[in-house]
């Protein structure tokens, strides 16, 4: 494919400005799409940051329509997927005219699941009166719908509970002996996805197939010329889930409940699996209660040293060996009691892995929920995992976002994902950052780890937010500041009189307090991890963003500091090398919510000293769009007074 035809598509006259309302031409837009060309052509990896405003979507999308041959596109949200899918990719194979045909494959966990949705309705066991009303509203979707996609039944919310009895788990289909195995919508989905041509996918249900062999990808990925991860900076820590081995107390539970309905219909006369259930349970629950709080994330040693850990763990183990073994006297009497059986069977094993793992690549830890404890085995590295998967066989395998590189320079990430002989691009946004937009670094703040900071964070933004007429994100990087912020902000706004209505993370879906942003013209929403990227707000509604401290990784999680050790141990700069490209990306992301068209206008203010004080501060904001910078709280209420 040449450039020229590159130039047809993507110049002023060319054909998506002929078919797509509101296109402009873009220099960097058009390189890019040229760079992704010959990679797709030569079977080649490339590794591309587009800064925001590129187009990157289109990028991608023209040569991989026009080059032929199977393409997986994997996004890392769900938001991004459906978007591709429903818009995107529509309007571009319109606008070429090209006859490809264009398929969506999603987790299980998002398609109703007949057998189970048929012996919900039976069992009538509801956590509340809402779910019951639920079911039918649900059984009515299932019999009228073509994909049996949840995202199409609006009625019922996404995070409703009923949701995980009517739909099936890796763990709990039936496969091929389920009644229903001819209409399922699974199946279905899996088989247009290996008869279409561009097949969009997100980064969870790729590495989950690629590892499980279970989400309908692996068959997939043999016919596949080209590989496209958009929002790739996602993908070293996605990839790290599925490279490693995880396993949780919560799926005893889940496994204990299907056990109790298996019990109840097919083998009531069986009175040691109606003992052993029981006990499981309760031995799951024990060892959930050795852990004071949720949100800890512990290493192994931390964990191990807990009073009553290796007791409470052994006990839970035991009675899953119990359970396997009644299982095995009942499986034979039904498909279901199988699926129990081997189920408890690969648990039991999952648990004594853990338990003993010697693997140096893996790092052993403990994360704590709220009625669950999740063992976790994380790889060190991902880079050997997913290099057997880059060498497999001959394709074109590209990584884009707008958040890869630190200074232009890709190191980090092509490490982290063993892409070292990939070939890179970097294109800068095309957006006038020194007309648009000003960085602000208030002056005389505190050490961020001093006790007053989070104080001195609000006293700072108050001022910003009265030239602003609120229109705010308030970032935070721990959901702790997040509340102090929110409370602290609420109180002044009540004391000086400010009538923008404060809105905080978690009050509501975030799709939910997105929409309440926009309508509103004149908000402050505090938030965390949730709003940092994936989140666009365009217009006058969202013109200052306040990001409270650089987003270094907490140096107490497991990981982390497993990766730090390694990497000091090898005589390397831990801190340069990976924590301060991490905090960089991270930052990049957290910064791009603020211009997000070439109309928009704002101030992006980063309270943390350090970003000045400290030699490394000059890398970091060196990295960020070029704004116009200041330390002169007048200048930001110059430049708002000039905007209103």
């Amino acid at each position: 494919m040449t450039t020229h035809t590159m130039r047809q598509v993507f110049e002023k006259d060319g054909i998506l400005a002929k078919h797509i309302e509101g296109y402009s031409e873009r220099t960097q837009q058009l390189e890019m799409a040229t760079a992704i060309a010959e990679a797709i052509e030569q079977n080649s990896l490339l590794v591309a940051e587009a800064g925001t405003g590129t187009g990157k979507t289109f990028a991608y999308l023209v040569p991989a329509l026009l080059t032929g041959g199977k393409v997986i596109i994997s996004t890392g949200t769900k938001n991004l997927q459906d978007q591709l899918y429903s818009r995107d990719l529509p309007n571009v194979r319109d606008a070429l005219k090209v006859p490809v045909t264009v398929a969506m494959l999603k987790g299980r966990a998002n398609y109703v699941c007949h057998y189970h949705l048929e012996r919900a309705a039976l069992e009538g066991r509801f956590a509340s009166r809402e779910d019951a009303k639920y079911v039918h509203v649900i059984k009515t979707f299932a019999e009228n719908t073509k994909t049996g996609d949840k995202s199409e039944l609006n009625t019922v919310p996404e995070n409703a509970m009923i949701w995980a009895s009517v739909t099936s788990t890796r763990d709990n289909c039936l496969g091929g002996d389920c009644a229903y195995y001819k209409e399922c919508f699974v199946m279905e989905a899996r088989k247009q996805a290996l008869a279409a041509d561009i097949v969009v996918v997100n980064h969870h249900l790729f590495f989950a197939d690629v590892m499980l062999r279970d989400e309908g990808v692996a068959e997939l990925l043999p016919s596949a010329n080209t590989v496209i991860f958009d929002e790739a900076h996602q993908l070293p820590e996605v990839a790290g889930l599925f490279f490693g081995e995880d396993v949780s107390t919560s799926q005893i539970i889940e496994l204990a409940h299907d056990c109790t309905a298996a019990h109840a219909t097919l083998a009531k006369d069986c009175i040691e699996l109606g003992e052993a259930i029981p006990k499981l349970e309760k031995s799951a629950k024990d060892f959930r209660l050795i852990f004071a709080y949720e949100g800890s994330r512990l290493p192994v040693q931390k964990a191990l040293a807990l009073k009553g850990f290796e007791a409470s763990f052994n006990e839970m183990h035991c009675q899953l060996k119990a359970l396997t073994k009644v299982l095995e006297t009942q499986a034979a009497r039904d498909p279901l009691l199988e699926k129990c059986w081997q189920r408890s069977e690969a648990l039991y094993d999952l648990f004594a892995r853990w338990q003993s793992a010697e693997n140096n690549n893996l790092v052993r830890w403990v994360e704590v929920f709220t009625h669950s404890v999740q063992l976790h085995a994380t790889p060190l590295s991902v880079a050997e995992g997913f290099g057997k998967q880059l060498n497999a066989q001959p394709r074109a395998w590209i990584f884009t976002s707008a958040t890869l590189a630190v200074k232009a320079d890709f190191s980090h990430y092509q490490a982290q994902m063993g892409l070292q002989d990939a070939k890179t691009g970097f294109w800068e946004s095309p957006f006038n950052y020194q007309e648009q937009a000003l960085l602000y670094v208030p002056p005389d703040m505190p050490d961020p780890n001093s006790s007053t900071y989070t104080a001195c964070v609000v006293a700072a933004a108050l001022p910003v937010l009265q030239a602003s007429g609120g229109r705010a994100f308030v970032l935070s990087t721990s959901l702790r500041a997040m509340r102090e912020i929110h409370a602290l902000l609420k109180e002044a706004f009540s004391e000086n009189g400010i009538e923008s209505p404060l809105l905080l993370q978690g009050e509501s879906s975030r799709t939910e307090l997105l929409d309440r942003f926009r309508k509103l013209g004149n908000a402050v929403l505090v938030g965390s991890q949730s709003f940092w990227e994936g989140v666009d707000v365009r217009g006058e509604a969202l013109s200052v963003v306040i990001i409270d401290k650089l987003p270094f990784a907490p140096p107490d999680d497991p990981v982390l500091s497993a990766r730090v050790d390694k990497l000091n141990a090898e005589g390397k700069n831990a801190f340069m090398e990976y924590q301060l490209p991490y905090s960089v990306i991270t930052l990049k992301q957290g910064a791009g919510r603020l211009i997000r068209d070439e109309n928009d206008r704002g101030v992006l203010m980063i309270c943390d000293p350090r970003l000045i004080s400290k030699s490394y501060g000059k890398r970091i904001w060196q990295s960020l769009p070029p704004f116009k910078r200041t330390r002169e709280l007048s200048e930001v209420q110059r430049f708002f007074e000039e905007m209103l």
